[in-house]
């Protein structure tokens, strides 16, 4: 006697039919189709878990592209507007200069050493017309009167070279010019700050450093007497004053071995 074979019937009916559709299907097949499709499903989830982050990646990388782009343009109008502001404050620190903004010097700390008048006067000279054409340095170059606070020093002595004269005078002082040449060369030094170079005959130049402000511009022709800068503290000063310094043949000499403080 023969053992039947256990099995499985699936049975179909569509409405509004007269018979149903009937389907045998062997035990161990309904059982190996479950069991693939639970294989197939385990291979699915196992792919998504390995395979998911790759694709959400992959998926990213078109926007990441044009994320990258975008940041690139902005850095690129960054550094523009950079470049712009630079500019600008370039232009902004010349026209302040030219209108005279920068008279004022920083305000000075209370630890700060005040500086120390010697007691050497600069005596008023009066108030003269200025003469015409090119002259060699032979007058003083203020009105006002002052004081020396330091002389000049020559290379090699113990003290720090000084190749001129420092004159105390107030903020804004007119400053004139010693004799009358050409404006060589103006601009700003660390140890001199705004200045201005005069070139005239036999070799001579003058030179007035610390100025607030100037009143020429290169290539200018100035005559002795001729109101070229104003008195300040820029570069290396703790006080409004002016250096004056009378070089000949390119060697600094004493200023006060050619200019009479009274002249």
């Amino acid at each position: 006697m023969t053992r039947e074979r256990r099995a499985l019937t699936i049975m179909i009916h569509r409405d509004g039919a007269l018979e149903s559709l009937s389907y045998r299907v062997p035990l161990w097949a309904f059982r190996a189709a479950v069991g693939a499709a639970i294989t197939v499903a385990c291979l699915l989830l196992l792919a998504v878990l390995l395979y998911g982050p790759t694709v959400r990646a992959a998926a990213r990388v078109p926007f990441l592209t044009r994320e990258i782009a975008r940041l690139n343009a902005d850095n690129e109008q960054v550094r523009q507007l950079a470049g712009r502001l630079v500019e600008m404050e370039a232009r902004y620190a010349q026209v302040r200069t030219m209108l005279g903004g920068d008279i004022a010097p920083p305000a000075q700390s209370a630890g700060d050493a005040l500086p120390i008048a010697h007691p050497v006067l600069a005596s008023r000279p009066g108030r003269r017309a200025t003469t015409a054409g090119p002259s060699v340095p032979h007058r003083w170059p203020l009105d006002e009167r002052g004081v020396v606070t330091r002389g000049q020093i020559s290379e090699g002595s113990a003290d720090e070279t000084h190749p001129g004269i420092d004159i105390a005078v107030p903020l804004g002082t007119p400053i004139r010019a010693s004799g009358g040449g050409t404006v060589s060369r103006t601009g700003r030094d660390p140890e001199y700050g705004i200045y201005v170079l005069l070139t005239h005959p036999d070799g001579y130049q003058t030179m007035y450093g610390h100025t607030s402000r100037l009143l020429v511009s290169e290539g200018d022709e100035v005559n002795a007497g001729q109101v070229i800068a104003l008195s300040g503290s820029t570069g290396r000063s703790s006080a409004p004053h002016l250096h004056f310094e009378i070089r000949r043949d390119g060697r600094s000499i004493d200023p006060r071995s050619v200019v009479l403080e009274d002249s």
